[in-house]
């Protein structure tokens, strides 16, 4: 929390009220900040010294904290908490929290498999999937066929979709044998099926897709589909300031989430 955060924010995770209702308060004057008034758009750290009303507010818990994770998608899980169809979801899998609940950033569809990363931070994962932030999403891409120079460069350049035109930022030739090539593929946004419906402009089909890296998160070779893993304070503050948001300091993680996650691990090993 080196540069702060929003002051109403701040109280509203302390249990205050609401964040509406604390910045009716900042502007009536309540608020003060190391014996100032506060105003709206003042940023606090956790060593502030607040009152409302003119009474100390505790800052224990006012440091932001978070929970984060990346998991390795299998094919046939949905990317929602429950499904009508009865399928299995990517939450299934998930440590149970408390109070708390995980946010999917990007999501992949029935078929696709590979890296999604999971938070309880919702403006880290609305910052994170925003077009704006830009973030790169890089695929590993399965086609039957072969992609030459000018399909290559008509990706790259720019396809006009059903929604939009869709592009490629770099494609990089994985090899292949017999009927099938595979390819890296880079892109920074994540519309529906968006990367089968660029190859299938080209006449392509992709019948393998698994997505490897999630801006600056990479899928590590030992997490095997169907496993999760915490992302420690290291790998967080990179993810934070990839999209220019105060770093938040991870939660350690709790007895039972270490055995629950120890048991997981053990019970994939022995599949």
């Amino acid at each position: 929390m080196s540069e702060g955060e929003k002051l109403q924010k701040v109280l509203a995770r302390l249990g205050l009220g609401s964040r509406r209702e604390l910045e009716r308060w900042i502007s009536e004057g309540r608020v003060k900040v190391d014996d100032q008034v506060a105003k709206l758009g003042d940023r606090i750290t956790a060593k502030a010294r607040v009152k409302v009303d003119n009474r100390p507010v505790k800052m224990e818990g006012a440091e932001k904290a978070t929970r984060l994770l990346l998991y390795n998608k299998p094919e046939g899980e949905v990317c929602s908490t429950s499904d009508p169809e009865g399928r299995k979801t990517v939450f299934d899998r998930l440590p149970k929290l408390q109070g708390e609940r995980w946010i999917v950033v990007g999501r992949l569809d029935i078929n696709t498999t590979g890296l999604l990363l999971f938070t309880t931070d919702g403006e880290l994962a609305n910052k994170l999937m925003h077009p704006s932030s830009e973030i790169e999403r890089e695929y590993l891409v399965r086609v039957l066929g072969t992609a030459d120079g000018q399909m290559q460069e008509n990706m790259k350049a720019g396809v006009e979709l059903e929604d939009g035109v869709a592009q490629f930022t770099d494609i990089v030739d994985g090899g292949g044998e017999g009927v099938n090539h595979w390819y890296y593929v880079c892109l920074k946004e994540g519309r529906n099926r968006e990367v089968r419906r660029l190859w299938e402009s080209q006449g392509l089909q992709v019948n393998r897709l698994k997505r490897v890296r999630f801006g600056p998160v990479f899928m590590p070779s030992r997490l095997k589909a169907g496993q999760y893993e915490f992302i420690a304070q290291k790998g967080a503050n990179v993810v934070y300031d990839a999209v220019g948001l105060t770093r938040a300091k991870v939660k350690s993680l709790r007895a039972e989430e270490k055995a629950e996650q120890t048991r997981q691990q053990r019970k994939k090993g022995r599949r």
